[in-house]
Protein backbone atom coordinates (compact mmCIF):
# COMPACT_ATOMS: atom_id res chain seq x y z
CA UNK A 1 0.00 0.00 0.00
CA UNK A 2 1.52 3.50 -0.87
CA UNK A 3 1.58 6.40 1.50
CA UNK A 4 -0.80 8.21 0.29
CA UNK A 5 -3.41 5.39 0.41
CA UNK A 6 -1.96 4.84 3.89
CA UNK A 7 -2.25 8.66 5.00
CA UNK A 8 -6.59 8.25 3.75
CA UNK A 9 -6.91 5.19 5.73
CA UNK A 10 -5.90 6.94 8.77
CA UNK A 11 -7.77 10.36 8.27
CA UNK A 12 -10.84 8.02 7.65
CA UNK A 13 -10.11 6.27 10.90
CA UNK A 14 -9.71 9.48 13.08
CA UNK A 15 -12.43 10.67 11.52
CA UNK A 16 -14.84 7.41 12.71
CA UNK A 17 -13.04 7.51 16.44
CA UNK A 18 -13.71 11.52 16.57
CA UNK A 19 -17.53 10.52 15.04
CA UNK A 20 -18.24 7.47 17.51
CA UNK A 21 -16.99 9.56 20.39
CA UNK A 22 -19.56 12.71 19.76
CA UNK A 23 -22.54 10.15 19.02
CA UNK A 24 -21.85 8.80 22.89
CA UNK A 25 -22.38 12.68 23.86
CA UNK A 26 -25.63 12.84 25.89
CA UNK A 27 -25.65 16.44 25.96
CA UNK A 28 -25.06 16.86 22.12
CA UNK A 29 -27.57 14.55 21.31
CA UNK A 30 -29.91 15.95 23.80
CA UNK A 31 -29.17 19.91 21.76
CA UNK A 32 -29.79 18.43 18.77
CA UNK A 33 -25.75 19.46 17.55
CA UNK A 34 -24.15 17.17 14.59
CA UNK A 35 -20.67 17.25 13.09
CA UNK A 36 -20.47 19.01 10.25
CA UNK A 37 -16.82 18.53 9.58
CA UNK A 38 -13.87 16.89 10.19
CA UNK A 39 -10.44 17.20 9.71
CA UNK A 40 -6.78 17.19 11.20
CA UNK A 41 -6.84 19.81 13.69
CA UNK A 42 -10.52 21.05 13.39
CA UNK A 43 -13.60 20.03 13.52
CA UNK A 44 -17.12 21.78 13.14
CA UNK A 45 -20.39 21.29 15.23
CA UNK A 46 -23.61 22.98 14.02
CA UNK A 47 -26.49 22.99 16.54
CA UNK A 48 -30.25 23.90 15.07
CA UNK A 49 -32.17 26.63 16.77
CA UNK A 50 -34.94 25.27 18.79
CA UNK A 51 -37.30 27.32 21.37
CA UNK A 52 -36.18 25.20 24.13
CA UNK A 53 -32.40 26.46 23.98
CA UNK A 54 -32.89 29.94 24.27
CA UNK A 55 -32.77 32.08 26.99
CA UNK A 56 -35.22 35.02 27.96
CA UNK A 57 -34.56 37.52 25.03
CA UNK A 58 -34.90 34.70 22.40
CA UNK A 59 -31.21 34.41 21.62
CA UNK A 60 -29.56 30.82 22.08
CA UNK A 61 -28.34 30.45 25.22
CA UNK A 62 -24.71 31.09 26.35
CA UNK A 63 -24.81 27.78 27.91
CA UNK A 64 -25.50 25.35 24.49
CA UNK A 65 -23.53 27.63 22.74
CA UNK A 66 -20.42 27.26 24.95
CA UNK A 67 -21.04 23.29 25.08
CA UNK A 68 -21.12 23.23 21.38
CA UNK A 69 -17.79 25.31 21.21
CA UNK A 70 -15.98 23.07 24.43
CA UNK A 71 -17.20 20.10 21.97
CA UNK A 72 -16.02 21.35 19.06
CA UNK A 73 -12.53 22.48 20.18
CA UNK A 74 -12.03 19.04 21.94
CA UNK A 75 -12.61 17.03 18.94
CA UNK A 76 -9.84 19.03 16.82
CA UNK A 77 -7.69 18.63 19.74
CA UNK A 78 -8.75 14.46 19.56
CA UNK A 79 -8.16 14.72 15.70
CA UNK A 80 -4.70 14.63 16.22
CA UNK A 81 -3.92 12.37 19.49
CA UNK A 82 -2.81 9.22 19.12
CA UNK A 83 -5.25 6.49 18.52
CA UNK A 84 -5.67 4.58 21.89
CA UNK A 85 -6.38 8.14 24.16
CA UNK A 86 -9.12 10.82 24.21
CA UNK A 87 -9.51 13.72 25.28
CA UNK A 88 -10.58 15.76 28.42
CA UNK A 89 -10.99 19.74 28.54
CA UNK A 90 -8.68 21.09 31.76
CA UNK A 91 -9.93 24.52 31.14
CA UNK A 92 -11.93 27.11 28.51
CA UNK A 93 -12.75 30.28 28.58
CA UNK A 94 -15.42 32.04 25.89
CA UNK A 95 -16.57 35.73 25.39
CA UNK A 96 -19.95 36.37 23.62
CA UNK A 97 -19.37 38.51 21.29
CA UNK A 98 -22.90 39.12 20.11
CA UNK A 99 -26.27 37.72 20.27
CA UNK A 100 -26.54 33.86 19.60
CA UNK A 101 -29.15 34.03 16.51
CA UNK A 102 -29.72 32.43 13.25
CA UNK A 103 -31.19 29.16 11.69
CA UNK A 104 -28.57 27.53 13.80
CA UNK A 105 -25.00 27.78 15.39
CA UNK A 106 -21.92 26.49 14.36
CA UNK A 107 -18.89 26.08 16.42
CA UNK A 108 -15.45 25.79 15.20
CA UNK A 109 -12.99 24.44 17.00
CA UNK A 110 -8.99 24.47 15.51
CA UNK A 111 -5.68 23.49 17.15
CA UNK A 112 -3.65 26.53 17.98
CA UNK A 113 -0.54 24.59 19.98
CA UNK A 114 -0.38 20.62 19.96
CA UNK A 115 1.50 18.81 22.83
CA UNK A 116 2.07 15.56 24.19
CA UNK A 117 -0.09 15.91 27.13
CA UNK A 118 -1.37 19.48 27.15
CA UNK A 119 -3.16 20.92 23.58
CA UNK A 120 -4.64 24.59 22.98
CA UNK A 121 -7.53 24.97 20.87
CA UNK A 122 -9.53 28.24 19.71
CA UNK A 123 -13.12 28.61 19.45
CA UNK A 124 -15.15 30.40 17.02
CA UNK A 125 -19.06 30.45 16.98
CA UNK A 126 -21.27 31.77 14.25
CA UNK A 127 -25.06 32.18 14.06
CA UNK A 128 -25.82 31.36 10.38
CA UNK A 129 -29.09 32.60 8.46
CA UNK A 130 -28.88 31.99 5.23
CA UNK A 131 -25.56 32.57 3.69
CA UNK A 132 -24.83 34.91 6.10
CA UNK A 133 -22.72 34.48 8.86
CA UNK A 134 -22.34 36.04 12.45
CA UNK A 135 -19.33 35.92 14.85
CA UNK A 136 -21.50 35.56 18.13
CA UNK A 137 -18.59 33.78 20.41
CA UNK A 138 -14.93 33.31 20.58
CA UNK A 139 -12.81 31.27 23.33
CA UNK A 140 -9.66 29.56 24.17
CA UNK A 141 -9.16 26.08 25.50
CA UNK A 142 -6.64 23.81 27.36
CA UNK A 143 -6.70 19.84 26.80
CA UNK A 144 -5.52 17.36 27.97
CA UNK A 145 -4.28 14.17 26.31
CA UNK A 146 -5.36 11.07 28.13
CA UNK A 147 -2.87 8.22 26.75
CA UNK A 148 -3.79 4.71 26.97
CA UNK A 149 -7.87 5.73 27.93
CA UNK A 150 -9.86 5.53 25.04
CA UNK A 151 -13.56 6.47 25.56
CA UNK A 152 -15.33 3.67 25.10
CA UNK A 153 -18.50 4.53 26.27
CA UNK A 154 -20.57 4.48 29.63
CA UNK A 155 -19.05 3.01 32.50
CA UNK A 156 -21.21 1.53 35.32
Amino acid sequence: MNTESNAQENVAAMEKRVRDSFDRQGLMHHLGATISHVEPGLVHIRMPFRQELTQQHGFFHAGGTSAIADSAGGYAGLTLFPPDSSVLTVEFKMNLVAPARGEYLEAVGKVARFGRTLTICQMEVYGVTGEERVLVALGQQTLMCMHGKSDGGPKA
